[in-house]
């Protein structure tokens, strides 16, 4: 019963992951960006769903503890995505195919976002479980299956549903995926890329800001809560192929259950360390990921 809690930790771990890697895998893959101030934007989503709990109380007098959070779901996403697209106009814009001016310069702004938090919220804060969410199922004597996660992973299939519809049904995602491919065509064919840009990064900023939403569930909102998990983010978007939906899911609940089940047997530095040179080993066979760009413009 303790692995079956275990993996089930894993699960949601990688849900949580999955939300995160899926808007950087999209914005890595579109513009070639190494966003260092990615994490940063699943901090924004923890802090505005504190603000949102201190405004239902404070300001409408609503105290009930569900609709603060139902509220903090969209609200995150469109904050954490309007100051991504904030990045990408002010910042970003002007360093694509630089990936090392943009490493540095995203990691410049994630340390600044870092200390401005902590300036106005203080180094701990947290958010009142709902309490719709609070409690859990007991499939068994040993074994409880908390709502919060339960939710996380309802929100993460949910999420991934209407992104795989948004990139596959619509015209704007038509538009995303030509320009991953090939900016240049695409330009030529009529598409302003600056404007695909701009979208990319508001959904991929926005992904990250409901999965900080989520985290609250889970956790304390700290200043550099986005630094955690940014390491892992990462792996999952280079093991899971760059700017594969796919490959991100797989990727992300790989790596979520392996370090759950690592950390049973080992302290969580070791089992981080463990995942580490697991991912070495793998990108030595599998360097493109699980699921590698296809045709003439990936060989070369």
């Amino acid at each position: 019963m303790e692995q079956m809690q275990n993996l089930f930790s894993g699960i949601s771990l990688g849900s949580i992951l999955i939300l995160i890697s899926l808007g950087l895998s999209i914005v890595y893959g579109l513009a070639g960006i190494i966003n260092m101030a990615h994490g940063e934007f699943l901090m924004i989503g923890g802090y505005t769903t504190y603000c949102m709990e201190g405004l239902f109380a404070n300001t409408f007098h609503v105290h009930n503890g569900n609709l603060f959070f139902l509220a903090a779901l969209p609200v995150s996403f469109v904050v954490a995505g309007t100051a991504g697209l904030l990045l990408e106009r002010l910042v970003i814009r002007r360093l694509y195919a630089k990936p090392l001016e943009s490493l540095l310069a995203t990691w410049g702004i994630s340390l600044i976002l870092i200390q401005l938090a902590r300036t106005i919220f203080g180094d701990l804060t947290a958010v009142k479980t709902p309490p719709m969410l609070s409690g859990g199922w007991q499939v068994a004597p040993d074994l409880v299956l908390p709502y919060s996660r339960l939710f996380i992973i309802g929100l993460t299939i949910v999420t991934v549903c209407l992104l795989y519809g948004c990139l596959f049904k619509t015209r704007l995602g038509i538009q995303i995926r030509a320009v991953t491919q090939n900016r240049s065509m695409s330009a030529c064919l009529g598409i302003n890329t600056r404007r695909v840009d701009a979208a990319t990064f508001f959904i991929g900023s926005g992904l990250a800001g409901l999965a900080g939403c989520a985290m609250t569930l889970i956790g304390n909102v700290v200043p550099d809560m986005g630094q955690t998990y940014i390491v892992d983010s990462f792996l999952v978007v280079v093991s899971g192929g760059v700017g594969k939906l796919a490959g991100t899911i797989l990727a992300g609940l790989g790596i979520g259950m392996i370090s759950k089940v690592l950390e049973a047997f080992f302290e969580a530095v070791y089992g981080k360390v463990l995942i580490l040179l697991l991912m070495m080993i793998f990108l030595q066979f599998k360097p493109r990921g699980l699921f590698p760009d296809k045709g003439r413009v990936a060989e070369d």
